[in-house]
């Protein structure tokens, strides 16, 4: 049976992936130490399990039993150095991701792809510069549910402080796009200050979910023509958009 999606969440997370390797070479040198002292002690992998736990054991077991007492003392020296050295990097581990805030971090971003889960119906925001963050707020204002994708840490980290769901990546990208939701999203907008990138996010956009509803912020009017080529429902030019909101007001 495949892993379930919430399995593969977890072992994609990146600090899961620092600890796979401390925790596996642990269990490998718990491995070699069973097979060890079975093989030389002849005995069952309880008692081989019970001598990594209590290597005092192994004088009572020589004592009433014959064998290579001293081949057999100088492996449990080099599996238990093997041990320590593994324990000790599964604590360094874990002891730079508390104090350097990578557990929060991840916390916080395993959250964030539950609630993106769980929306149907919301608008993603892809870039969070000032066009970005200003349909953010009026969305936010009206009660919509927004998802930001923002690559830059500042960005994304200005996209969390004013409390909405953001993914961080790049919104060209499938996987990107649908960690955000795009098949359960009302509308996607491609608001990063590059035309080409916004045509680019609304053509991947289009191949995953051919009903969302696109809108793309190009920069002069000779992008426009293209961005409808590539599914755009709605092309906005922000520089002319200004002009019409001032000519109304004179």
């Amino acid at each position: 049976m495949p892993p379930s999606h919430s399995v593969r969440a977890i072992l994609g997370r990146p600090l899961v992936r620092r600890l796979l390797r401390p925790v596996a070479a642990f269990l490998v040198v718990v491995a070699l130490g069973v097979v060890g002292f079975s093989s030389l002690g002849g005995v069952g992998v309880i008692d081989a399990l019970f001598w990594l736990l209590d290597p005092t054991s192994l004088e009572l077991h020589f004592q009433a039993h014959s064998g290579p007492e001293t081949l057999t003392k100088g492996y449990a020296v080099v599996v238990l150095s093997g041990l320590v050295v593994t324990g000790l990097w599964i604590g360094e581990t874990v002891f730079s991701a508390a104090f350097g805030g990578r557990i929060q971090s991840e916390l916080r971003e395993m959250q964030i792809e539950r609630d993106v889960d769980q929306l149907h119906g919301h608008i993603i925001i892809c870039g969070y510069g000032t066009f970005g963050k200003t349909v953010g707020s009026a969305l936010q204002a009206g009660d919509r549910d927004v998802v930001v994708i923002e690559r830059a840490d500042a960005e994304f980290q200005r996209a969390l402080d004013d409390e909405l769901l953001a993914v961080q990546g790049d919104a060209r990208r499938e996987e990107v796009l649908r960690e955000a939701g795009v098949k359960r999203a009302a509308t996607v907008v491609g608001a990063i200050d590059d035309s080409n990138a916004n045509i680019q996010i609304a053509m991947g956009a289009s191949q995953i979910a051919p009903t969302v509803r696109l809108v793309v912020r190009v920069g002069d009017e000779m992008y426009e023509a293209l961005a409808r080529r590539a599914g755009a429902d709605e092309v906005i030019i922000p520089e002319v958009a200004s002009a019409e909101q001032v000519t109304e007001t004179l």
